[in-house]
């Protein structure tokens, strides 16, 4: 016990190893932290959880009560949602609870599942931001000509974003490194602490695929669409619809490429500081700091990548702004002329639609007409709609 009690608090002080000797994270609170401030931790968790749970729960009822939002663009956007709604109903709860008490008291094995289950969860969320700015690429640039966004593409990405990151999180559970408690004691994570050459291949990797490549994707992916609107803005500026699109995406990606960073930067350089520095000393509060500041993403990203999407919006107004009496099918909405279920896609695609493409004659179609139209506006009708 009392060499893993050393490997998980990542103490291994080699040259004081004799004077100093770590305490047993599962036996009690830290003596060298005053109680008080694992209580402001367990209240400053409870704030986030409560946000974080309330918001992704809201945003999977507003999928299940409008059956239009059910479309392949916002497949990865509700499965962020059901993502950070995990993380925050495994790890926000017990994070709460045991830094209510001062210290991990539910055990080895407790620990184990608690930071597979968190970083499972994490790195599911993490992939869903990149998967999402893969197809916003994918709708507004068109790489694939007219080959559309469909069911089952966003369903394969879901399968990638679930599976890559089951591969990448399950190996310290049977034995390549390991889920240890964090220096402040009331959390579990990575062992980023090991000096043992063998667990740093599985940091540096880690980091590399759930990291650097989910952020490589992003910033590609993000860039090209930018690109891409300001190729159509500059060609077709005179007519009027392009630069309203430039700017709104503009905005869209700092916004986005922002709150990545912020969230999972602090926590990426700590990780890599300690695995390159396994002796470095860092004061268990400071170490701190990062695990927790990245678990608020939870409570941000329904807001940055949901609520501030005009489709979304409409069906939340419409949600709480209806009383019973007015309740109909939503199945109703989709009667309209032109308002099939491929042509609606989402607000990125509405963008998509007004980018007026080159290669095509002065003179579309009606059934094109009928398309871009749809795009442009939520398919709910005039009057105010609730759902069953």
């Amino acid at each position: 016990m009392d060499a893993f009690g050393a490997a998980v608090n990542g103490v291994s002080y080699t040259e004081v190893a004799d004077v100093f000797q770590p305490e047993d994270p599962f036996a009690g609170p830290l003596r060298s932290i005053a109680p008080w401030n694992f209580k402001v931790l367990a209240a400053w968790m409870f704030l986030i959880t409560a946000l974080s749970l309330s918001e992704n729960f809201l945003v999977m009822l507003i999928t299940y009560k409008f059956k239009q939002l059910r479309q392949p663009l916002n497949y990865i956007i509700v499965n962020l949602s059901l993502a950070d709604f995990l993380v925050s109903l495994v790890g926000g709860s017990i994070s709460v609870v045991t830094n209510f008490h001062g210290y991990f008291f539910l055990g080895t094995w407790a620990c184990v599942l608690e930071g597979f289950a968190v970083t499972f969860f994490g790195i599911v969320a993490l992939w869903s931001l990149a998967i999402l700015a893969f197809e916003r690429f994918f709708v507004i640039c068109r790489p694939l000509g007219n080959i559309r966004l469909r069911g089952k593409h966003a369903t394969l990405g879901l399968l990638f974003v679930w599976t890559f990151s089951f591969i990448w999180t399950i190996p310290p559970v049977l034995g390549w490194s390991s889920y240890t408690v964090s220096k402040i004691g009331t959390t579990c994570e990575p062992n980023w602490y090991s000096g043992d050459p063998y667990d740093h291949t599985y940091i540096i990797t880690f980091f590399i695929t759930c990291f650097v490549m989910p952020l490589g994707v992003i910033i590609v992916c993000y860039g090209k669409l930018l690109r891409k609107l300001r190729k159509v803005s500059n060609t077709h500026g005179r007519l009027g619809n392009a630069r309203k699109p430039e700017r709104q995406v503009s905005r869209m990606v700092v916004v986005m490429i922002v709150a990545f960073m912020v969230a999972w930067t602090p926590y990426a350089i700590f990780s890599i500081t300690v695995t390159a520095h396994p002796t470095i000393y860092l004061e268990p509060r400071l170490a701190a700091v990062p695990a927790f500041f990245a678990k608020t993403a939870a409570v941000y990203n329904p807001v940055i990548y949901v609520f501030m999407n005009k489709q979304f919006r409409k069906c939340l107004i419409l949600l709480f702004s209806c009383s019973d009496s007015t309740t109909v099918e939503v199945n109703q909405t989709t009667e309209r002329g032109g308002m099939t279920g491929e042509s609606n896609t989402g607000e990125m695609s509405a963008i998509a639609a007004r980018i007026p493409i080159a290669r095509s004659t002065p003179q579309k179609s009606d059934k094109q007409q009928s398309d871009c139209s749809s795009y442009a506006q939520l398919p709910i009708p005039e009057n105010k709609v609730c759902p069953m």
